[in-house]
C-alpha cells in the first residue's frame, strides 16, 4: 500500500489493516518453512506495511489526545 492510503484510514481502520497484514506475514512465513514461497521479498513489504499502519495507528492516537487535553 501507499503511504497516501494509510493517511486516509480511520484508527479502526489501520487496527484490521494491522491484523490483515499480521496474518498475511504468518502464511508467508508458513510458506517459508515449507519451501513453498512464491516471493519471498513480499515478507519484506508486509514488514514495512506494518511498521507504517503502527506508525500512523500512534500518530492518529496522539492527535486524539491533544484534541481532548485541548478541549478541557
Amino acid at each position: 500500500m501507499d503511504v497516501k492510503e494509510f493517511k486516509d484510514l480511520t484508527a479502526e481502520e489501520l487496527s484490521l489493516k494491522e491484523k490483515e497484514l499480521r496474518k498475511e506475514l504468518f502464511n508467508l512465513r508458513f510458506q517459508a518453512v515449507s519451501g513453498h514461497v512464491e516471493n519471498p521479498n513480499r515478507m519484506k513489504h508486509i514488514k514495512r506495511d506494518i511498521a507504517r499502519v503502527l506508525t500512523f495507528s500512534q500518530a492518529k492516537k496522539k492527535e486524539a489526545a491533544e484534541k481532548e487535553a485541548a478541549s478541557k
